[in-house]
């Protein structure tokens, strides 16, 4: 499950376009607080996927199993 990231910011950038008739102008600090918020998420999935697979592209032991168990080979009798 992935958790909700910028709610807190989303929210004041819609109340602000609210308030001020949808005028980006209006909203410039709010509407980047919400850019720089998704940016570190997207930062942060990015690390978290690193860290998953590692930097060297394998798969620790257990991620491994489970793919394996989703898509096994399916044997070849001749």
């Amino acid at each position: 499950m992935t958790e909700a990231t910028c709610i807190t910011e989303m929210s004041v950038m819609m109340a602000c376009w609210k308030q001020n008739e949808f005028r980006d102008e209006a909203c410039r600090k709010e509407i980047q607080d919400f850019f720089d918020c998704a940016s570190r998420a997207e930062g942060a999935r990015k690390m978290r996927s690193i860290q998953d697979t590692g930097e060297s592209g394998n798969l620790p032991p257990m991620k491994l199993n489970k793919l394996l168990q989703r898509f096994p080979n399916k044997s070849h009798v001749s």
